[in-house]
Parts: C-alpha cells; sequence; structure tokens
C-alpha cells in the first residue's frame, strides 16, 4: 500500500514532511488537504488509524479556532465537523502507511514511521 502525506504547500512543517519522503526515496502520493478536503467518513479514519482523540487533530493556535470554536465544549463529531468545514484545522503533516497514521510534529516522527 503506497505511503501518503497529507500535505500544504504553504506550511514549513509539511514541507519539510514531504522533502524527507522524497529523501528517502519513498514513494508516496501527496494529498493537499486544503484543495481536497477529506470527508467526514476520512478524518473519522485517520484519527483512528493516529490512535488520538479529535482534539488532537486541531491546530489550536489558528485564528478560526481562537474565534469560532475554543471557547465551546464541543463534541468529537462537532470537532470533526469544524476540520471538515475547516481544513486548515488540520494539523500537518500527516503520513499515512497501511493502518496507520503519524503526525509529522516533530519531523522526527516521521522518520520514526517509515523506518
Amino acid at each position: 500500500m503506497k505511503t501518503k502525506i497529507y500535505h500544504n504547500p504553504r506550511c514549513k512543517k509539511s514541507r519539510e514532511g514531504l522533502q524527507l519522503l522524497e529523501e528517502r526515496n519513498i514513494d508516496f502520493e501527496v494529498i493537499k488537504y486544503l484543495e481536497n478536503v477529506p470527508s467526514i467518513n476520512e478524518l473519522e479514519k485517520l484519527i483512528q488509524m493516529l490512535n488520538i482523540h479529535p482534539i488532537d487533530l486541531i491546530r489550536k493556535n489558528e485564528k478560526i479556532w481562537k474565534e469560532s470554536y475554543k471557547a465551546k465544549d464541543l463534541s468529537d463529531s462537532e470537532i470533526i465537523y469544524a476540520m471538515h468545514t475547516n481544513p486548515k484545522l488540520i494539523e500537518r503533516p500527516i503520513v499515512v502507511k497501511g493502518d496507520k497514521a503519524v503526525i509529522g510534529r516533530p519531523i522526527d516522527n516521521i522518520l520514526e514511521f517509515i523506518k
């Protein structure tokens, strides 16, 4: 199964993750998730593969999170919906291999993951 990276070209950490995969000659697919927004099901599956809670996939310093969501007591479903409707909220990069995934922050997470 091909490795995938959920990538935002404008993000330095995401570009570093992409470069790491290239340097290691990993065959991978790039998913520009701001253009191809993951469905609710895809997000649920990613969260399951990451073995985290939905809130742990949120970029809590994003302006939209602070202004629209931070003060609210949201359910997991509501958090996932927020990521689906505002994909900038999704932590990045995410590397997927088989039925496992890792958030590439720090970049060493990817290095450990692709061994």
